[in-house]
């Protein structure tokens, strides 16, 4: 009898420790990576009109919305081109079909995204690739307007592309205009750089920057010291310009999943792969620890036994290196398909990842290369998503270093039930102590005799990335009686208390 009630109750425990473990957070950045290189996730391809371009992400977001994602990184700079109108840089070959094209009839692919991710509760984050200038060896078929034709000794080519010399001051101020045209005139939410910094290796090719080294490099005995400090400077001046324009705007980067392997350095994870510290000459601890990024992104592209570079080894490595920022983890539902780690073809693997850093305190999301394979649902785990781990709303993380003063409650909620169509209005909150405008309200909606717990995500009804004064709940039971409480969101996410409760019984 006594072994009988031992092994109910640890059955009980294992059954609190795995809700424990896929129970949602209220507050979790839940991000996909859309990649318009080479037409990776969008376009589909280039030279599509408008309408079918605007139609596909609207598709694309569509589903990332149902499936419960809160950002998109929209790579909006692939190889020195746009998919926007209001910058220096000619038009994207991979929008359009040829570089410095513009869309006809003409429209703004930013713009149209950041209103779309919106209007769906999600944060745009525009991705840059900063040093990469071209994809492959056709130069000739560059704008003539394209950086490398305009200033070609910015450059040096390498692996068949040019990309931009990092050591030379003039690229650093250049690519900083270049983003901060984004800043300036596009309301999104973050500026996000990937893990291209100086190019990953190729046997039998050097970095032809010996001139650069040589007139720019004093103080420095070791090129690699030389081209880290490069990066760094890059780094630093974004931060501090991006911030300088725009405080609000977040500042994230995604760098390869390992800094550097304890065997090259002490102060590195127990990995064996390849690193971004010497072979990239990106610091990403540095800027972290500097707090020159409000987030870091690595992306941790292996599985959670790997012997390489395991999955749980990186989050614990990072989660103990973030000094006060916030860690997204880069996870790869690629991988399903690919077919090149048989681990990713078991259905529990990315879900045991998610239930792993869900149990880190510094970790607070991740981020999914990529849309298109995100969309495919391998293996089932875009509905895992969907039906467990992202089934409630969540806000993003709260970034309290850039901004920690929350909005005023909403005044004056009115609750109208019109044949089962419950129809909320209420007035804007007066200014909090920072004047910032409200940019958002989230709706709540309790059970009769329910306890106002606005700390739970289930209650969430609707999170409105917008000032509008009044929501509509169509999906409600006739003889059923609700509550209703709203709070109010600024820029950041920061969130007031909750308005006065209102009641209403459904006829």
């Amino acid at each position: 009898m006594n072994n009988r009630i031992c092994l109910n109750l640890i059955f009980l425990l294992l059954i609190i420790q795995a809700n424990a473990q896929t129970l949602a957070p209220k507050r979790e950045f839940r991000g996909v990576w859309i990649a318009t290189v080479e037409n990776i996730d969008w376009p589909r391809k280039p030279a599509e009109s408008p309408d079918q371009q605007q139609q596909e992400l609207t598709v694309i977001l569509n589903a990332h919305q149902a499936a419960g994602i809160n950002a998109v990184m929209l790579q909006v700079r692939p190889v020195a081109d746009a998919f926007y109108a209001k910058g220096r840089e000619p038009w994207s070959k991979y929008l359009t079909g040829k570089q410095g094209q513009a869309p006809y009839p003409l429209y703004d692919p930013l713009e149209f995204a950041i209103k779309a991710a919106h209007q769906r509760g999600m944060e745009l984050h525009a991705w840059f690739n900063p040093y990469r200038a071209t994809k492959d060896v056709n130069f000739s078929s560059l704008s003539p307007q394209h950086i490398t034709n305009t200033h070609p000794e910015w450059f040096f080519v390498y692996g068949g592309q040019k990309l931009f010399d990092p050591g030379i001051p003039e690229v650093r101020e250049y690519i900083i205009k270049v983003i901060l045209d984004v800043v300036d005139n596009y309301d999104v939410d973050g500026i996000h750089l990937d893990d291209y910094f100086y190019p990953y290796h190729i046997a039998g090719q050097q970095i032809h920057d010996e001139q650069t080294f040589k007139k720019y490099g004093e103080g420095f005995s070791n090129v690699g010291d030389w081209r880290r400090n490069n990066v760094n400077l890059l780094v630093k001046m974004l931060n501090d310009s991006i911030h300088q324009h725009n405080p609000r705007v977040k500042f994230g980067m995604s760098p390869s999943g390992i800094w550097a392997n304890k065997f090259q350095n002490p102060e590195g994870s127990d990995t064996h792969g390849g690193d971004s510290y010497y072979e990239l000459y990106a610091d990403s601890k540095k800027w972290v620890q500097e707090g020159w990024v409000d987030y870091i992104n690595p992306q941790l592209y292996r599985p959670m036994s790997d012997r390489i570079a395991s999955f749980s080894v990186m989050v614990n490595w990072w989660s103990e290196h973030t000094y006060g920022r916030h860690l997204y983890i880069g996870q790869a539902p690629y991988r399903i398909i690919e077919n090149k780690l048989p681990a990713f073809k078991v259905s529990s693997e990315l879900p045991k990842q998610i239930n792993y850093f869900r149990q880190n305190k510094r970790v607070q999301g991740s981020v999914y290369f990529s849309s298109k394979s995100l969309i495919s649902n391998p293996l089932g785990f875009t509905d895992s998503l969907k039906n467990n781990y992202y089934h409630y709303p969540a806000l993003p993380p709260l970034m309290l270093w850039r901004d920690s003063i929350a909005p005023n409650p909403p005044r004056e909620l009115i609750v109208k039930n019109n044949n089962g169509l419950v129809t909320l209005t209420w007035e804007p909150p007066v200014s909090a102590q920072d004047n910032e405008v409200v940019y958002g309200y989230v709706i709540y909606r309790f059970n009769k005799n329910e306890t106002v717990d606005i700390d739970d995500p289930k209650y969430i009804l609707h999170i409105q990335y917008d000032p509008s004064c009044s929501y509509e709940d169509r999906n409600t039971v006739k003889g059923k009686t609700y509550l209703y409480v709203i709070t109010s969101i600024d820029r950041l996410k920061n969130e007031s208390e909750h308005s006065v409760p209102v009641t209403i019984d459904v006829k």
